[in-house]
Protein backbone atom coordinates (compact mmCIF):
# COMPACT_ATOMS: atom_id res chain seq x y z
CA UNK A 1 0.00 0.00 0.00
CA UNK A 2 1.27 3.42 -0.86
CA UNK A 3 1.02 6.23 1.66
CA UNK A 4 0.06 9.83 0.76
CA UNK A 5 2.94 11.99 -0.48
CA UNK A 6 5.25 13.29 2.23
CA UNK A 7 3.79 10.97 4.90
CA UNK A 8 6.08 10.59 7.91
CA UNK A 9 6.43 8.09 10.74
CA UNK A 10 4.88 9.22 14.04
CA UNK A 11 8.10 8.36 15.88
CA UNK A 12 10.03 10.86 13.74
CA UNK A 13 7.94 13.86 14.86
CA UNK A 14 9.59 16.23 17.32
CA UNK A 15 7.91 17.04 20.64
CA UNK A 16 7.00 20.48 19.31
CA UNK A 17 5.48 19.05 16.11
CA UNK A 18 3.52 16.55 18.17
CA UNK A 19 2.12 19.26 20.46
CA UNK A 20 1.17 21.50 17.51
CA UNK A 21 -0.58 18.55 15.88
CA UNK A 22 -2.50 17.78 19.07
CA UNK A 23 -3.60 21.43 19.36
CA UNK A 24 -4.87 21.45 15.77
CA UNK A 25 -6.73 18.17 16.26
CA UNK A 26 -8.15 19.64 19.48
CA UNK A 27 -9.60 22.51 17.42
CA UNK A 28 -11.16 19.95 15.09
CA UNK A 29 -12.79 18.12 18.00
CA UNK A 30 -14.22 21.43 19.23
CA UNK A 31 -15.83 21.91 15.81
CA UNK A 32 -17.10 18.30 15.85
CA UNK A 33 -18.72 18.94 19.23
CA UNK A 34 -20.32 22.23 18.32
CA UNK A 35 -21.88 20.90 15.12
CA UNK A 36 -22.94 17.55 16.64
CA UNK A 37 -24.41 18.51 19.99
CA UNK A 38 -26.51 21.38 18.66
CA UNK A 39 -28.83 18.51 17.64
CA UNK A 40 -29.97 18.39 21.27
CA UNK A 41 -31.84 21.67 20.77
CA UNK A 42 -32.73 21.04 17.10
CA UNK A 43 -34.77 17.94 18.00
CA UNK A 44 -37.36 19.69 20.23
CA UNK A 45 -37.16 22.82 18.05
CA UNK A 46 -38.05 20.94 14.86
CA UNK A 47 -40.66 18.91 16.74
CA UNK A 48 -42.54 22.16 17.43
CA UNK A 49 -41.80 24.09 14.23
CA UNK A 50 -42.44 21.17 11.85
CA UNK A 51 -45.20 19.57 13.97
CA UNK A 52 -43.58 16.15 14.43
CA UNK A 53 -44.05 13.03 16.55
CA UNK A 54 -41.26 11.91 18.90
CA UNK A 55 -40.14 9.31 16.35
CA UNK A 56 -40.06 11.86 13.52
CA UNK A 57 -38.14 14.39 15.60
CA UNK A 58 -35.35 11.87 16.29
CA UNK A 59 -34.82 11.58 12.54
CA UNK A 60 -32.59 14.63 13.17
CA UNK A 61 -30.08 12.32 14.84
CA UNK A 62 -30.71 9.57 12.28
CA UNK A 63 -30.05 11.78 9.25
CA UNK A 64 -26.97 13.29 10.85
CA UNK A 65 -25.30 10.09 12.04
CA UNK A 66 -26.34 7.55 9.40
CA UNK A 67 -23.92 9.42 7.14
CA UNK A 68 -21.08 7.87 9.15
CA UNK A 69 -22.24 4.41 8.08
CA UNK A 70 -22.40 5.53 4.45
CA UNK A 71 -19.17 7.53 4.28
CA UNK A 72 -16.60 6.21 6.77
CA UNK A 73 -15.00 3.51 4.61
CA UNK A 74 -15.05 5.69 1.45
CA UNK A 75 -13.51 8.42 3.63
CA UNK A 76 -10.55 6.15 4.39
CA UNK A 77 -9.88 5.74 0.65
CA UNK A 78 -10.29 9.50 0.15
CA UNK A 79 -7.72 10.18 2.88
CA UNK A 80 -5.40 7.55 1.43
CA UNK A 81 -5.55 9.16 -2.01
CA UNK A 82 -5.58 12.82 -1.02
CA UNK A 83 -3.74 12.80 2.30
CA UNK A 84 -4.98 13.95 5.68
CA UNK A 85 -4.93 17.71 5.17
CA UNK A 86 -6.55 17.87 1.74
CA UNK A 87 -9.08 15.27 2.86
CA UNK A 88 -9.96 17.33 5.94
CA UNK A 89 -10.36 20.45 3.80
CA UNK A 90 -12.86 18.56 1.64
CA UNK A 91 -14.65 17.43 4.81
CA UNK A 92 -15.02 21.02 6.01
CA UNK A 93 -16.34 22.15 2.63
CA UNK A 94 -18.94 19.37 2.54
CA UNK A 95 -20.06 20.41 6.04
CA UNK A 96 -20.35 24.01 4.83
CA UNK A 97 -22.59 22.86 1.97
CA UNK A 98 -24.82 21.08 4.46
CA UNK A 99 -25.12 24.21 6.60
CA UNK A 100 -26.12 26.30 3.56
CA UNK A 101 -28.85 23.75 2.70
CA UNK A 102 -30.63 24.96 5.87
CA UNK A 103 -31.43 28.25 4.10
CA UNK A 104 -33.85 26.87 1.45
CA UNK A 105 -35.14 24.37 4.01
CA UNK A 106 -36.09 27.20 6.36
CA UNK A 107 -37.75 29.30 3.64
CA UNK A 108 -40.00 26.36 2.70
CA UNK A 109 -40.30 24.84 6.22
CA UNK A 110 -39.59 21.45 4.65
CA UNK A 111 -38.36 18.94 7.23
CA UNK A 112 -37.00 16.57 4.57
CA UNK A 113 -34.69 19.29 3.22
CA UNK A 114 -33.44 19.98 6.75
CA UNK A 115 -32.67 16.27 7.04
CA UNK A 116 -30.76 16.43 3.74
CA UNK A 117 -28.69 19.30 5.15
CA UNK A 118 -27.98 17.38 8.34
CA UNK A 119 -27.00 14.29 6.31
CA UNK A 120 -24.59 16.40 4.25
CA UNK A 121 -23.04 17.92 7.38
CA UNK A 122 -22.64 14.39 8.73
CA UNK A 123 -20.89 13.28 5.50
CA UNK A 124 -18.29 16.00 5.92
CA UNK A 125 -17.92 15.30 9.61
CA UNK A 126 -17.37 11.59 8.99
CA UNK A 127 -14.40 12.45 6.75
CA UNK A 128 -12.93 14.63 9.51
CA UNK A 129 -13.58 12.02 12.20
CA UNK A 130 -12.02 9.25 10.10
CA UNK A 131 -8.85 11.35 9.92
CA UNK A 132 -8.75 12.78 13.44
CA UNK A 133 -9.52 9.77 15.66
CA UNK A 134 -6.73 7.40 14.50
CA UNK A 135 -4.45 10.44 14.30
CA UNK A 136 -4.84 11.25 18.00
CA UNK A 137 -4.82 7.56 18.99
CA UNK A 138 -1.37 6.86 17.52
CA UNK A 139 0.15 10.32 18.08
CA UNK A 140 2.18 9.40 21.16
CA UNK A 141 2.58 6.66 23.75
CA UNK A 142 -0.06 3.91 23.43
CA UNK A 143 -0.62 3.72 27.19
CA UNK A 144 -1.53 7.42 27.23
CA UNK A 145 -3.95 7.21 24.31
CA UNK A 146 -6.95 7.47 26.67
CA UNK A 147 -5.42 10.64 28.13
CA UNK A 148 -5.11 12.26 24.71
CA UNK A 149 -8.59 11.14 23.67
CA UNK A 150 -9.92 12.54 26.96
CA UNK A 151 -8.35 15.91 26.16
CA UNK A 152 -10.03 15.77 22.75
CA UNK A 153 -13.24 14.85 24.54
CA UNK A 154 -13.02 17.99 26.66
CA UNK A 155 -12.74 20.05 23.46
CA UNK A 156 -15.69 18.16 21.98
CA UNK A 157 -17.99 18.26 25.00
CA UNK A 158 -16.96 21.80 25.94
CA UNK A 159 -18.30 22.86 22.57
CA UNK A 160 -21.32 20.68 23.25
CA UNK A 161 -22.07 22.63 26.44
CA UNK A 162 -21.95 25.91 24.54
CA UNK A 163 -23.77 24.81 21.38
CA UNK A 164 -27.34 24.24 22.69
CA UNK A 165 -27.18 27.32 24.93
CA UNK A 166 -25.81 29.64 22.22
CA UNK A 167 -28.11 28.25 19.55
CA UNK A 168 -31.13 28.55 21.85
CA UNK A 169 -30.11 32.14 22.66
CA UNK A 170 -30.09 32.96 18.94
CA UNK A 171 -33.32 31.24 17.86
CA UNK A 172 -35.54 31.40 20.97
CA UNK A 173 -37.29 34.45 22.43
CA UNK A 174 -38.59 35.06 25.98
CA UNK A 175 -42.11 35.21 24.51
CA UNK A 176 -41.83 31.76 22.88
CA UNK A 177 -43.24 29.92 25.90
CA UNK A 178 -46.55 31.75 25.44
CA UNK A 179 -46.35 31.18 21.68
CA UNK A 180 -45.91 27.40 22.10
CA UNK A 181 -48.93 27.28 24.43
CA UNK A 182 -51.09 29.21 21.95
CA UNK A 183 -50.22 27.20 18.82
CA UNK A 184 -52.89 24.55 19.37
CA UNK A 185 -55.63 27.17 19.61
CA UNK A 186 -54.59 29.15 16.52
CA UNK A 187 -56.29 28.91 13.17
CA UNK A 188 -54.47 27.01 10.43
CA UNK A 189 -53.22 30.11 8.59
CA UNK A 190 -52.16 31.92 11.76
CA UNK A 191 -50.33 28.83 13.07
CA UNK A 192 -48.54 28.33 9.73
CA UNK A 193 -47.37 31.96 9.75
CA UNK A 194 -46.11 31.66 13.33
CA UNK A 195 -44.25 28.43 12.56
CA UNK A 196 -42.76 29.92 9.37
CA UNK A 197 -41.36 32.81 11.41
CA UNK A 198 -40.04 30.40 14.03
CA UNK A 199 -38.22 28.12 11.61
CA UNK A 200 -36.65 30.96 9.61
CA UNK A 201 -34.65 31.99 12.64
CA UNK A 202 -32.08 29.31 11.70
CA UNK A 203 -31.16 31.06 8.43
CA UNK A 204 -28.66 33.57 9.83
CA UNK A 205 -26.85 31.24 12.28
CA UNK A 206 -26.45 28.45 9.73
CA UNK A 207 -25.29 30.89 7.05
CA UNK A 208 -22.59 32.03 9.49
CA UNK A 209 -21.72 28.42 10.36
CA UNK A 210 -21.37 27.53 6.66
CA UNK A 211 -19.04 30.46 6.02
CA UNK A 212 -16.88 29.61 9.05
CA UNK A 213 -16.64 25.93 8.04
CA UNK A 214 -15.56 26.82 4.50
CA UNK A 215 -12.86 29.13 5.88
CA UNK A 216 -11.64 26.49 8.34
CA UNK A 217 -11.17 24.06 5.46
CA UNK A 218 -8.74 26.47 3.80
CA UNK A 219 -6.91 27.14 7.09
CA UNK A 220 -6.47 23.42 7.87
CA UNK A 221 -5.04 22.79 4.40
CA UNK A 222 -2.36 25.45 4.97
CA UNK A 223 -1.74 24.47 8.61
CA UNK A 224 1.51 22.82 9.81
CA UNK A 225 -0.35 19.56 10.53
CA UNK A 226 1.94 16.81 9.18
CA UNK A 227 0.92 13.86 7.04
CA UNK A 228 1.50 10.65 9.01
CA UNK A 229 2.15 7.07 7.95
CA UNK A 230 -0.47 4.73 9.39
CA UNK A 231 0.49 1.81 7.15
CA UNK A 232 3.78 0.97 8.90
CA UNK A 233 4.01 -2.05 11.19
CA UNK A 234 6.99 -3.51 13.02
CA UNK A 235 8.60 -6.75 11.71
CA UNK A 236 7.15 -8.61 14.74
CA UNK A 237 3.64 -7.30 14.09
CA UNK A 238 3.96 -7.94 10.35
CA UNK A 239 4.84 -11.58 11.13
CA UNK A 240 1.92 -11.91 13.58
CA UNK A 241 -0.47 -10.47 10.99
CA UNK A 242 0.97 -12.42 8.05
CA UNK A 243 -2.07 -14.71 7.88
CA UNK A 244 -4.52 -11.81 8.12
CA UNK A 245 -5.91 -10.81 4.73
CA UNK A 246 -9.16 -9.31 6.00
CA UNK A 247 -10.17 -6.82 8.67
CA UNK A 248 -12.66 -9.43 9.90
CA UNK A 249 -9.74 -11.57 11.08
CA UNK A 250 -9.43 -9.22 14.08
CA UNK A 251 -12.26 -10.19 16.48
CA UNK A 252 -11.28 -7.57 19.07
CA UNK A 253 -11.83 -4.89 16.41
CA UNK A 254 -15.23 -6.21 15.28
CA UNK A 255 -16.41 -6.63 18.88
CA UNK A 256 -15.04 -3.14 19.57
CA UNK A 257 -17.01 -1.77 16.62
CA UNK A 258 -20.22 -3.18 18.13
CA UNK A 259 -19.20 -1.58 21.42
CA UNK A 260 -18.72 1.79 19.72
CA UNK A 261 -22.15 1.46 18.07
CA UNK A 262 -23.84 0.86 21.43
CA UNK A 263 -21.74 3.41 23.32
CA UNK A 264 -22.43 6.33 21.01
CA UNK A 265 -26.09 5.34 20.99
CA UNK A 266 -26.28 5.47 24.79
CA UNK A 267 -24.40 8.77 24.80
CA UNK A 268 -26.65 10.52 22.30
CA UNK A 269 -29.78 9.20 24.03
CA UNK A 270 -28.57 10.64 27.34
CA UNK A 271 -28.00 14.05 25.74
CA UNK A 272 -30.63 14.35 23.01
CA UNK A 273 -33.59 12.97 25.01
CA UNK A 274 -33.08 14.80 28.29
CA UNK A 275 -34.93 17.92 27.13
CA UNK A 276 -38.00 15.88 26.17
CA UNK A 277 -37.75 14.03 29.48
CA UNK A 278 -37.68 17.38 31.30
CA UNK A 279 -40.70 18.50 29.23
CA UNK A 280 -42.58 15.43 30.49
CA UNK A 281 -42.07 16.77 34.03
CA UNK A 282 -43.70 20.07 33.19
CA UNK A 283 -40.62 22.13 32.24
CA UNK A 284 -40.87 24.35 29.20
CA UNK A 285 -38.19 24.41 26.49
CA UNK A 286 -36.60 27.62 27.75
CA UNK A 287 -35.88 25.98 31.14
CA UNK A 288 -35.11 22.49 29.88
CA UNK A 289 -32.56 23.67 27.27
CA UNK A 290 -29.74 23.61 29.88
CA UNK A 291 -30.00 19.90 30.69
CA UNK A 292 -27.82 18.69 27.77
CA UNK A 293 -25.14 21.05 29.08
CA UNK A 294 -25.42 19.51 32.55
CA UNK A 295 -24.91 16.06 31.03
CA UNK A 296 -21.91 17.23 29.02
CA UNK A 297 -20.48 18.95 32.12
CA UNK A 298 -20.36 15.60 33.90
CA UNK A 299 -18.78 14.07 30.81
CA UNK A 300 -16.01 16.67 31.02
CA UNK A 301 -15.59 15.89 34.74
CA UNK A 302 -15.00 12.27 33.72
CA UNK A 303 -12.45 13.34 31.12
CA UNK A 304 -10.56 15.39 33.71
CA UNK A 305 -10.50 12.41 36.07
CA UNK A 306 -9.18 10.28 33.23
CA UNK A 307 -6.40 12.74 32.44
CA UNK A 308 -5.42 12.89 36.12
CA UNK A 309 -5.64 9.18 36.91
CA UNK A 310 -4.72 7.30 33.68
CA UNK A 311 -2.31 5.49 33.59
CA UNK A 312 -0.63 6.46 36.88
CA UNK A 313 -3.39 5.36 39.24
CA UNK A 314 -5.75 3.35 37.06
CA UNK A 315 -5.32 1.56 33.75
CA UNK A 316 -7.33 2.43 30.63
CA UNK A 317 -9.06 -0.94 30.83
CA UNK A 318 -10.12 -0.57 34.46
CA UNK A 319 -11.43 2.93 33.80
CA UNK A 320 -13.51 1.48 30.96
CA UNK A 321 -14.82 -1.26 33.24
CA UNK A 322 -15.81 1.23 35.95
CA UNK A 323 -17.68 3.47 33.49
CA UNK A 324 -19.62 0.64 31.86
CA UNK A 325 -20.74 -0.78 35.22
CA UNK A 326 -21.72 2.73 36.38
CA UNK A 327 -23.82 3.20 33.23
CA UNK A 328 -25.65 -0.06 33.94
CA UNK A 329 -26.47 0.99 37.51
CA UNK A 330 -27.57 4.51 36.50
CA UNK A 331 -29.95 3.07 33.89
CA UNK A 332 -31.70 1.05 36.59
CA UNK A 333 -31.91 4.16 38.78
CA UNK A 334 -33.50 6.15 35.94
CA UNK A 335 -36.21 3.49 35.65
CA UNK A 336 -36.86 2.78 39.33
CA UNK A 337 -35.82 5.84 41.39
CA UNK A 338 -38.69 8.27 41.98
CA UNK A 339 -39.35 11.39 44.01
CA UNK A 340 -39.34 15.16 43.52
CA UNK A 341 -36.12 17.09 44.15
CA UNK A 342 -35.15 20.74 43.84
CA UNK A 343 -31.62 21.35 42.54
CA UNK A 344 -29.95 24.12 40.55
CA UNK A 345 -33.25 25.96 40.47
CA UNK A 346 -35.17 23.07 38.86
CA UNK A 347 -38.12 21.20 40.34
CA UNK A 348 -38.03 17.72 38.82
CA UNK A 349 -38.15 14.01 39.49
CA UNK A 350 -34.82 12.69 40.79
CA UNK A 351 -34.54 10.31 37.84
CA UNK A 352 -33.61 13.15 35.45
CA UNK A 353 -30.41 13.70 37.42
CA UNK A 354 -29.45 10.07 36.84
CA UNK A 355 -29.86 10.76 33.11
CA UNK A 356 -27.52 13.72 33.58
CA UNK A 357 -25.01 11.51 35.44
CA UNK A 358 -24.85 9.21 32.43
CA UNK A 359 -22.49 11.88 31.13
CA UNK A 360 -19.97 10.71 33.74
CA UNK A 361 -20.56 7.04 32.95
CA UNK A 362 -20.07 7.62 29.23
CA UNK A 363 -17.00 9.83 29.59
CA UNK A 364 -14.15 7.31 29.32
CA UNK A 365 -15.87 4.59 27.28
CA UNK A 366 -14.90 5.98 23.84
CA UNK A 367 -11.35 6.63 25.03
CA UNK A 368 -11.16 3.11 26.44
CA UNK A 369 -12.49 1.27 23.41
CA UNK A 370 -10.41 2.94 20.66
CA UNK A 371 -6.90 1.86 21.73
CA UNK A 372 -8.15 -1.64 22.61
CA UNK A 373 -9.93 -2.09 19.28
CA UNK A 374 -7.02 -0.72 17.18
CA UNK A 375 -4.36 -2.66 19.11
CA UNK A 376 -1.97 -4.60 16.86
CA UNK A 377 -3.84 -3.87 13.61
CA UNK A 378 -0.69 -2.65 11.86
CA UNK A 379 -1.39 -1.97 8.18
CA UNK A 380 -5.11 -2.47 8.86
CA UNK A 381 -5.21 0.52 11.26
CA UNK A 382 -6.78 3.04 8.86
CA UNK A 383 -9.48 0.62 7.68
CA UNK A 384 -10.10 -0.46 11.27
CA UNK A 385 -10.54 3.17 12.28
CA UNK A 386 -12.99 3.64 9.41
CA UNK A 387 -15.10 0.75 10.67
CA UNK A 388 -15.12 2.23 14.18
CA UNK A 389 -16.20 5.59 12.76
CA UNK A 390 -18.85 3.82 10.69
CA UNK A 391 -20.34 2.57 13.94
CA UNK A 392 -21.19 6.15 14.87
CA UNK A 393 -24.39 5.27 13.04
CA UNK A 394 -25.43 4.05 16.49
CA UNK A 395 -26.15 7.73 17.09
CA UNK A 396 -28.63 7.49 14.21
CA UNK A 397 -30.45 4.30 15.11
CA UNK A 398 -30.55 4.22 18.91
CA UNK A 399 -32.51 7.50 19.34
CA UNK A 400 -35.08 6.15 16.86
CA UNK A 401 -35.45 3.03 18.98
CA UNK A 402 -35.85 5.24 22.04
CA UNK A 403 -38.39 7.47 20.26
CA UNK A 404 -40.37 4.46 19.02
CA UNK A 405 -40.53 2.95 22.51
CA UNK A 406 -41.41 6.36 23.98
CA UNK A 407 -44.36 6.67 21.57
CA UNK A 408 -45.54 3.17 22.49
CA UNK A 409 -45.15 3.61 26.26
CA UNK A 410 -43.63 6.74 27.79
CA UNK A 411 -40.35 8.67 27.78
CA UNK A 412 -39.22 7.15 31.09
CA UNK A 413 -39.81 3.49 30.22
CA UNK A 414 -37.99 4.06 26.93
CA UNK A 415 -34.71 4.31 28.85
CA UNK A 416 -34.83 0.51 29.17
CA UNK A 417 -33.19 0.46 25.72
CA UNK A 418 -29.95 1.51 27.45
CA UNK A 419 -29.74 -1.53 29.71
CA UNK A 420 -28.64 -4.24 27.21
CA UNK A 421 -26.26 -1.72 25.65
CA UNK A 422 -24.37 -1.22 28.90
CA UNK A 423 -24.35 -4.96 29.59
CA UNK A 424 -22.54 -5.53 26.28
CA UNK A 425 -20.09 -2.73 27.05
CA UNK A 426 -19.30 -4.42 30.36
CA UNK A 427 -18.63 -7.64 28.42
CA UNK A 428 -16.23 -5.92 26.02
CA UNK A 429 -14.41 -4.15 28.84
CA UNK A 430 -13.97 -7.36 30.84
CA UNK A 431 -13.41 -9.97 28.15
CA UNK A 432 -14.27 -9.00 24.56
CA UNK A 433 -11.20 -6.82 23.91
CA UNK A 434 -8.91 -9.79 24.60
CA UNK A 435 -10.41 -12.06 21.92
CA UNK A 436 -7.85 -12.55 19.15
CA UNK A 437 -9.35 -15.50 17.28
CA UNK A 438 -12.97 -16.36 16.55
CA UNK A 439 -14.22 -19.37 18.47
CA UNK A 440 -11.80 -18.96 21.39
Amino acid sequence: MKTPPLAVEVSSLSKRDTMVSILIIGMLFFIFGFVSWVNAILIPYFKIACELTSFQSYLVAFAFYISYFVMSVPASFLLKAAGFKKGMMIGFWVMALGAFIFVPAAYTRTYEVFLAGLFTIGIGLSILQTAANPYITILGDKERAAQRISIMGICNKGAGILAPILFAAVILRPTDTALFEQLSSMGEAERAAALDELIRRVIVPYSVVGTVLFTLGVLVFYSPLPEINTEHESPELALANADKNSIFKFPHLILGAIAIFLHVGTQVIAIDTVISYANSMGMDLLEAKVFPSYTLFFTICGYLLGIALIPKFISQVNALRFCTVLGTLLTLLIIFAKGPVSWLGHEADISIWFVVLLGLANSLVWAGIWPLALDELGRFTKLGASILIMMLCGNALMPLVYGYVADLSDVRSAYWVLFPCYLYLVYYAVYGHRVRRWGL
